[in-house]
Parts: structure tokens; sequence; C-alpha cells
């Protein structure tokens, strides 16, 4: 028994743990049958690629993750209308569509549009009719050279940072006072734009030193004093 008043304790050690034991002897026959299920997916899908659609470039939710880029769902209908290709067609043609998804920004609208173009520039579509080919389809000749894409279509890649080169402190830069500077600018507006605030420090300057105007005279004064006291009477200055 325990001590104190604690739970009575009651340890079960006689288990038959051999039956709760789980095993992975199957892992390198079923990595097997992915493979031929893979190989049986992309000759049944032949020339079209194995891989899937065409997916769209998205930027990853929260503040966290949004500066990293990846595969989306699928296109928006603004996208497409902008790339000039219809959302039935599309699908016909290996391009995902998503009814969902809305353009916050015309920087990856405008992404997505270069990237459908790009897309639709490099697409070898096989005509419906060899006899009477339509528009936009691709020649017999094109037909015969077409191969079947190996991997993810248009990979996403993310944007490299750019290289900050690095140079020497000059002698402007370590005479400049950083603290006074943002002192007299602090009653400087917030809403100020970083170009116009450039044409507007005189009158911010103009204000701060008008507020110690008084400070700094009697400073002067209390300091010529000083000084002629100490040219009469050096014993005056001593004390």
């Amino acid at each position: 028994m325990g001590k104190g008043n604690n739970m009575i304790p009651n340890q079960h050690y006689h288990k038959w743990w051999q039956r709760h034991v789980k095993t992975w002897f199957n892992q390198p026959a079923r990595k097997v049958r992915r493979h031929e299920n893979r190989v049986k997916k992309a000759k049944a899908v032949f020339p079209r690629p194995a891989s899937g659609p065409l997916r769209p470039v998205v930027r990853c939710p929260t503040i966290r993750y949004h500066t990293k880029l990846r595969a989306g769902r699928g296109f928006t209908l603004e996208e497409l209308k902008g790339a000039g290709i219809s959302a039935n067609f599309a699908k016909t043609i290996g391009i995902s569509v998503d009814r969902r998804r809305k353009n916050k920004s015309l920087e990856s609208r405008q992404r997505n549009i270069q990237r459908l173009k790009e897309y639709r520039s490099k697409l070898i579509l096989f005509p419906i009719n060899e006899k009477k080919i339509r528009k936009g389809e691709s020649s017999l000749e094109e037909c015969k050279l077409a191969t079947q894409l190996q991997g993810p279509i248009m990979p996403v890649k993310n944007e490299q940072p750019a290289v900050v080169e690095f140079r020497e402190v000059t002698k402007d830069e370590k005479k400049f006072q950083a603290f006074a500077t943002l002192r007299k600018v602090s009653y400087q507006p917030v809403w100020k734009a970083s170009e116009a605030v450039a044409h507007d420090f005189k009158p911010f300057q103009a204000r701060t030193d008008a507020r110690l105007v008084g400070i700094r005279a009697k400073r002067a004064k209390e300091a010529a004093e000083s000084e002629d006291a100490a040219k009469g009477d050096p014993k005056k200055a001593k004390k």
C-alpha cells in the first residue's frame, strides 16, 4: 500500500502484449504496388501528364507563412478570363478551376494569368477530327512529337531574396545623430508620405526650435556670464 491519501496502486503487468504489436513488414510490397499503379495510370492518361492538371500559384495563409508560394486548388474565373480561356474549356485541356477562390491582389492575378498563357503556348492540343483541324488545335506533325511530361507541371519556385552588398560607413553617416533628428521631427504627422516629408522638415524643426528658444537663450546667457566671471576673478570661477 502507498503512503498517504493517494491513489491505490493497481498496476497490470500481465498483459498479452503480442496482440497489440503492429508490424510494417508489408511496406516494401506496398512500395512496389504504388509504383505499378502510377505506371498504369500514366499509360491510361497518355499523352497527358500523369501528375494531374495545372495548378495556380498562391500564397500560404497567416503572417508566418505568407512570404512563401505554393500550388493552389484551381484558377479563378477572373484569371481564366484574363488569359482568354473559358472555365468549361479549361477543364478539358488540363487546367484546374476553382469557382470559390477570389483574387485579392493584382499581383497574384497577373502571375497566374501569365502562368496560363505560358502553359497554353507550350500545350500540344490533339485535334478531335484529324481531317478537319479547328482553331487552336495542333497539327499532325506536332502531335507526333508529343511526349508525356514527367513530374509536376510547371513546378512552383519561391522567389530568392536579393543579395545585400556591404560598403564602408561614410564620415557623414558617422556624424549623423539619429536621436536628435527624430526628436526634431517628432511632431511630424504619421500620415505624411516619406517623399513629402523631405519637404516638410523645416516647419517642424522651426516649431521645435521655437519651443526651446527661451531655455537655450538662458543657457547661453549663463555660459557667457560664467566666462566673464572667470576672466575677471579666477578665484570666483574656481568656486
